[in-house]
């Protein structure tokens, strides 16, 4: 028991000195609150890094009652294929499309708005829903530990809104807190993975056997073994939303090299291309992105491998897949019963700060969806701490509400979970292949244009892929969500609320939402794109009217034309002042020059 306490110890305290602290000054960088490369990983990487937890439990649980489990490699496979070649797209786009946005951004300046408008809602629905996933998911290995997997689902319900409470007091004290507390805990998660693991070849090594089968497996026809399959690799790849949100959140990045990026350059300059590609904000966010690329292929073989090794799944001795392996691994240390509630306690506390990732992604939204009248204004606040606080409060706010309808079932939220983000993914890919065809020649042209081609049609497969796949347990009802959120982001941009003149928008992102620079600039020409494009749907609306006989007179005013994008964000001029100080009030100059700075009142000190 002794080791086993030391080797904790151990593990916290080192975990601990690596967590990175923020400094006051990166805090209040154009009140974004900027982080490195190590809060960076954190935060945008918690999501996909704890999916370890669930993802291939619900693959295995796809295949294993009717026989299956021994095809869970042809899953894996799939898995780690589509992992790595939208780890690739993701990368790229980070390059030209370097201030934040995602596919919303990137979809606005090469495709259409209308497809910015439906990535927006369809991105708040995953945000949202990886909230529900990511707590109950910890509230099961909460009860794992005592062998209640199957209790209650109020208790369910009860543990998950805990858990994601926690994590939105966490998120609105502000990033660098946040970063620092989960680092530590992604930190002691590695050590003590890698600690299980050596446990679990000891046990194989040493013969433990295997469970039981508790269940006589299901006899299915081919057709079903395929179908069956399919829903496994689906439910094996959920966490993608890693992706979109690295991308997403690009403008919190620090704009400057990290230190491997700094030495490489300086002593290995033969490999200029790559330092080149991992520099600045964008090379932070491709750190992060990197490890997209192999993470899940890799675990998730990793688990099936033992899964199958001890004939374990979620459900067996009513604890969670992770949970019997951490039983079995850490049994295999004097004193692992100490190891096992540790992982299993981290465990849920991760899943919680899973959370994160989809606060952190929601506020990089919302604010935008705000300035475009996706969204009423009252909706953007921002704290002298750089949060976006009522974003995240409702956001919290409908996330127990659906953990409720939900009945606290993790298996009832995942086939809902997952799904969007492949439409942002596939319109990235569409967006990345006009940007080649725009930049390129040759060869570099034509093959670059073929891969983003290629990860756009995968995107489309796996989507569709994921809606067959979960077909039984609910995935129908994500295209009637899907309908349902574009016509109602539609009927609020059309409406009153949705109208945004230029003053409006110049208040709402330089001085409601305080944001500067280029990002700034980039949200302004994408509202002016999308006032442009309120104002074509209302003339064709006015005119499908006519053809029954209703005639009324055009009511709307000509929108201010946002222009071409390299000329909103000051391409070659970068300190150029906002396309919108053309339409700004401006005092007309007094004789004798502007008044004298006096000092501040007594009120103001």
């Amino acid at each position: 028991m002794f080791l086993s306490i030391a080797l904790l110890i151990v593990v916290i305290v080192i975990s601990l000195r690596a967590a990175p602290k923020e400094s006051q000054e990166d805090a209040h960088i154009h009140g974004a609150g900027q982080i490195g490369v190590l809060a960076a990983i954190a935060l945008f990487g918690v999501d996909y890094f704890t999916s370890y937890y669930y993802a291939t439990g619900e693959m295995m649980s796809a295949l294993h009652p009717y026989g299956l489990q021994k095809y869970g490699y042809i899953a894996v496979t799939v898995i780690a294929f589509a992992n790595f070649v939208f780890g690739v797209l993701y990368m790229y786009s980070l390059g030209p499309f370097n201030e934040g946005g995602g596919s919303y951004t990137a979809s606005m300046r090469y495709l259409k708005p209308t497809l910015s408008l439906i990535v927006a809602v369809t991105l708040i629905q995953d945000y949202v829903l990886t909230i529900v996933v990511s707590a109950l998911s910890g509230g099961d290995q909460l009860l794992s530990i005592i062998n209640a997997y199957d209790a209650h689902w109020i208790w369910h319900f009860a543990i998950g809104a805990t858990l994601a409470a926690i994590t939105w007091f966490l998120t609105i004290r502000g990033r660098g807190e946040s970063s620092r507390v989960v680092f530590t805990m992604l930190g002691v998660f590695l050590l003590l993975t890698v600690t299980m693991g050596i446990g679990l070849v000891i046990a194989h090594l040493k013969g433990v056997t295997a469970e039981a089968a508790q269940t006589t497996a299901a006899t299915v026809t081919l057709g079903q073994a395929f179908l069956h399959m399919l829903t496994a690799s689906m439910k094996g790849m959920v966490a993608l939303t890693g992706l979109e949100a690295v991308s997403n959140g690009v403008q919190f990045f620090i704009n400057e090299d990290v230190t491997l990026v700094k030495w490489g350059k300086k002593h290995m300059p033969r490999w200029e291309k790559l330092w080149s590609f991992y520099s600045g904000k964008s090379g932070v966010g491709r750190f992060v992105q990197t490890s997209f690329l192999f993470y899940g292929g890799l675990t998730t073989l990793f688990l099936t491998y033992f899964s199958l090794r001890f004939n374990v799944f979620d459900g067996t001795l009513g604890r969670t897949l992770i949970g019997n392996l951490a039983f079995i691994g850490f049994s295999q240390i004097p004193g692992g019963v100490i190891l096992f509630w540790a992982y299993q306690i981290l465990a849920v506390l991760m899943l919680a700060a899973a959370s994160m990732t989809a606060f952190q992604d929601a506020q990089a939204t919302e604010w935008r969806d705000v300035a475009i009248g996706e969204i009423p204004e009252a909706i953007v606040y921002r704290d002298p701490r750089g949060t976006f606080t009522r974003s995240v409060t409702i956001t919290f706010g409908l996330s127990v509400l659906i953990m409720f309808f939900v009945r606290g079932q993790t298996s009832v939220a995942v086939p809902f979970y997952g799904v969007g983000v492949f439409m942002p993914i596939m319109i990235m890919g569409l967006a990345v292949r006009k940007n080649i065809l725009e930049t390129f020649t040759g060869r570099t042209r034509t093959w670059g244009a073929f891969g983003a081609s290629f990860a756009a049609a995968l995107a489309f497969v796996v989507f569709i892929g994921q809606l067959v796949g979960k077909w039984s347990e609910g995935g129908w009802a994500v295209l009637v969500s899907f309908t349902l959120l574009a016509i109602a982001a539609h009927m609020m941009l059309l409406s009153p609320l949705g109208f945004r003149e230029p003053k409006q928008i110049h208040r709402i992102v330089r001085d409601k939402a305080r944001v500067q620079g280029a990002m700034a600039s980039i949200v302004e020409w994408q509202s002016l794109k999308m006032q442009e494009y309120r104002y074509d749907l209302l003339i064709g609306i006015t005119r499908l009217f006519e053809l029954f006989g209703v005639r009324r007179p055009v009511r709307y005013e000509m929108p201010a034309v946002a222009g071409d994008y390299d000329h909103a964000l000051h391409v070659d001029h970068p300190e150029a002042p906002s396309l919108l100080e053309q339409y700004l009030d401006h005092p007309a100059p007094k004789i004798g020059g502007g008044p004298k700075e006096t000092a501040p009142g007594e009120e103001d000190l």
